[in-house]
């Protein structure tokens, strides 16, 4: 890669997102209407609405996956969780065949997934955003090059 983008960049899987986000809307729509249509009392009306809202929040979290890259480090938004990183906490980023999504080597040992960088429906943009962001790593990092980080 020639040249890195300017930060920050947010890296996000953007054809899923619209997908499970219109989902969402459209599930809470059909539920809704079914309750308005339905002879129901006040409550179980309710318990259809509070069902539908239930089901968009959660396809709304699973939309939300991120990973943003700033001047100081990486922030990775997963489903249920959301971690900052420095960049030299970052050890390696990848990507191999068949993986789900990205996945960070870091520098105690444990690897983090993610979600932000998928390959599910847009293969070829998240090998480029995978290379970008592990271009990016290797610029910023305080590791000497040729160090053995293993």
């Amino acid at each position: 890669m020639s040249e890195l983008p300017a930060l920050p960049v947010t890296f996000r899987p953007g054809h899923t997102r619209v997908i499970l986000l219109t989902a969402g809307v459209a599930i809470f729509l059909v539920i809704s209407g079914v309750a308005m249509l339905l002879d129901l009392g006040p409550g179980e009306r309710a318990s259809f609405f509070v069902t539908g809202a239930l089901i968009f929040w959660a396809l709304a979290q699973l939309a939300r996956v991120k990973v943003v890259a700033d001047e100081a480090g990486v922030t990775v938004v997963n489903i249920a969780s959301k971690r900052r990183l420095a960049w030299a906490e970052i050890l390696q980023v990848n990507l191999r065949p068949g993986d789900p999504w990205v996945f960070l080597n870091l520098s105690d040992g444990t690897s983090l997934p993610a979600l932000g960088i998928q390959p599910g429906l847009a293969r070829q943009r998240a090998i480029a955003d995978a290379r970008t962001l592990r271009a990016l790593t290797e610029a910023r990092s305080t590791a000497p090059a040729g160090e053995d980080q293993g």
